[in-house]
């Protein structure tokens, strides 16, 4: 079973990253997708949902009208576009996914990627 997050990078404030997730190993198609992040010194903060069942999305209020996460073109994958960045979005954005319930929440989670770190810095 593997996750593995990619995109993240340096960016300064009001730019866009867009990030992906690829899955393998097990049947995505089964799981609410979600995207987490953890600033520095900071406690693990929930993103965003995709909802397995019909794609509904959600969003943090910290992030929402700003990150729009979605499938990706290719299979067994999950993007997460960012916009409009601020210092404060710096962090390690982490994707993760589980079963039943579909909510903006840093855990629990069955599976985890690694996470990809974004830096937003002049």
């Amino acid at each position: 079973v593997q996750l593995q997050a990619s995109g993240g990078g340096l960016v300064q404030p009001g730019g866009s990253l867009r990030l992906s997730c690829a899955a393998s190993g097990f049947t995505f198609g089964s799981y609410d997708m979600s995207w987490v992040r953890q600033a520095p010194g900071k406690e693990r903060e929930g993103v965003s949902c995709i909802e397995v069942r019909d794609d509904s999305t959600y969003y943090a209020d910290s992030v929402k009208g700003r990150f729009t996460a979605s499938r990706g073109s290719a299979r067994n994958t999950i993007d997460l576009q960012l916009n409009s960045l601020k210092a404060e979005d710096t962090a390690v954005y982490y994707c993760a996914v589980r079963r039943g319930v579909c909510a903006v929440a840093p855990g629990p989670y069955e599976y985890w990627g690694q996470g990809t770190l974004v830096t937003v810095s002049s």
